[in-house]
């Protein structure tokens, strides 16, 4: 298993703030124009090489929308070069375009994330605030076939589309993707507490999801939504009479989860907001996620490597036993700990229970019957 007190698994850097859209969950707020004090290209070059040296994690480039940055193309070849795997998350506007796309083929992206948030125009342009840009998705997802570029689709959970979902899952697979990456909202930025799906939603929508996940020819992953993996091991111990008082990855595996990355690039255990995760924002300040908006240090001052390892910060957030409430009892919270950017949005304490999760832990199950 790796070692997440040493390295993350994955590393998300806000290339920038700018994008054309509008999206009403925008957790970065974005403008349309780019901020003067964005790290520059030298500096990146250096948060690169940082980043490399971590055990190379992946590198997710995000933004706003990074097509929005003119050296995106020579940030990922540097990286790539290196031996990283990049992705990026470009946002669906004019930008992209068949000759963007070639770019992204003949340096060796590994793969392109689109976010689709609703089967139709009318739910996903309302949700990303601007009409076209389903058109515009459609049409880079044909693209990227067409350069045979693995396409993953990202796909916000929310009070607009939760009763489409079985329809979304339907369209992801005519899309023929390789991964779809589920995200439960996080009330930061944009995002409204209003926007998000109930707590016995999001229970039910994990149970659908592990379900699907069986028939479905494209894997499903969760961002945001950390206790998909206390549902789905439930329905593992359920399914193989395994029984456990603390529940450690070592325990069940999940699909494809071998003690290594597989090739879609999936972590071999999961990581949360701090643990295996770490943000970068466009100014070089360093976060345990782009939702979890509490700085931890900036790497034009200290290395990433430091603040990861070091910052008080991430070393709470890696250690379960100091969750509060009902979080730091449960018998699954090395396995899923909740999402510890949603407890700060809704609490303003990071290490208190997940307010979205409605499972009763075994301790105190049993404290009641006594």
């Amino acid at each position: 298993m790796m070692d997440y007190d040493q390295n993350p698994f994955i590393v998300i850097w806000e290339l920038t703030r700018a994008c054309q859209l509008n999206c009403l969950h925008c957790r970065a707020e974005a403008q349309y124009h780019r901020d003067p004090h964005e790290l520059t290209f030298q500096e990146g070059k250096k948060l690169i090489d940082d980043i490399f040296a971590m055990n190379q994690p992946l590198l997710v480039f995000t933004g706003g929308d990074p097509l929005m940055r003119p050296d995106l193309f020579a940030l990922a070849e540097y990286a790539i070069e290196k031996g990283l795997r990049v992705s990026i998350t470009p946002s669906a506007t004019p930008n992209v375009t068949k000759e963007v796309m070639q770019r992204a083929k003949d340096i060796g992206l590994s793969r392109w994330a689109f976010s689709l948030d609703g089967p139709n125009a009318e739910i996903h342009d309302h949700f990303r605030g601007t009409k076209g840009s389903f058109d515009l998705t459609m049409q880079g997802i044909k693209y990227l076939h067409e350069f045979k570029i693995p396409v993953q689709i990202n796909t916000v959970v929310s009070r607009y589309n939760v009763h489409v979902l079985e329809e979304m899952a339907d369209f992801v697979e005519k899309l023929d993707c390789v991964l779809w990456s589920v995200f439960f909202l996080v009330p930061t930025g944009r995002g409204k507490q209003s926007d998000m799906i109930s707590p016995a939603q999001h229970e039910q929508v994990f149970r659908w999801l592990y379900e699907k996940s069986k028939r479905v020819p494209f894997d499903i992953k969760t961002t945001a939504g950390q206790h998909y993996r206390r549902v789905v091991l439930q329905a593992k111990m359920r399914e193989q009479q395994i029984d456990g008082k603390e529940i450690h990855y070592e325990d069940i595996l999940f699909k494809g989860a071998t003690g290594e990355v597989d090739g879609l690039g999936r972590a071999p255990k999961g990581v949360n907001d701090g643990n295996g995760f770490v943000f970068i924002s466009h100014i070089g300040d360093v976060y345990p996620s782009g939702l979890l908006p509490i700085k931890a240090g900036n790497v034009r001052q200290t290395p990433l490597a430091d603040i990861y390892r070091t910052s008080p910060i991430f070393q709470k957030l890696r250690n379960p036993n100091l969750y509060k409430g009902k979080c730091g009892v449960c018998e699954f919270r090395f396995v899923c700990g909740g999402s510890r950017s949603r407890a700060y949005a809704v609490t303003g304490d990071y290490l208190e229970s997940e307010p979205y999760c409605v499972y009763i832990p075994k301790a105190l199950r049993q404290k009641r019957e006594v």
